[in-house]
């Protein structure tokens, strides 16, 4: 289970491959994943970890809930 707070950029894209997102795809500045109507652009892998503000954001647009991605 990944716990709402900062997390390696490397497991955030598993948890959303298990939720069903497809990619990282190239595009632009950023990467981006795509499920169905629903894209979300991922964190630049030279940053450090995801940190708990921008998880919230990105979970958000993804229309994941925390409750739904805690329980992963």
């Amino acid at each position: 289970m990944p716990r709402f707070g900062p997390i390696k950029r490397k497991d955030f894209i598993r948890h959303l491959r298990k939720m069903g997102f497809l990619g990282p795809y190239s595009g632009g500045k950023h990467q981006f994943m795509n499920k169905g109507d629903i894209t979300i652009r991922v964190p630049n892998p030279h940053q450090s970890n995801i940190g708990k503000g921008l998880l919230a954001r990105i979970l958000k647009q993804a229309g994941i809930e925390r409750d739904i991605w805690e329980r992963l």
